[in-house]
């Protein structure tokens, strides 16, 4: 991770309630929470990041 290039979403506010994605890292992409970087990242393959992002947009994961 120490080559990761962080990304906040251009939506993102001034709330603090944010994600960082790394796209930059070969064969794989990363997801964080930008108030708590320490805490580790959760690591996806870009196929695994693309049906995650599809059903996060669907609320299929809404509870």
């Amino acid at each position: 991770m120490s080559r990761a290039d962080w990304r906040k979403s251009s939506r993102s506010g001034n709330t603090g309630q944010c994600v960082e994605l790394a796209q930059n890292l070969p064969d794989v992409s990363a997801i964080r929470d930008s108030k708590a970087p320490e805490q580790g990242a959760l690591v996806f393959t870009k196929p695994q990041l693309s049906a995650f992002l599809t059903n996060v947009k669907a609320g299929l994961l809404d509870r």
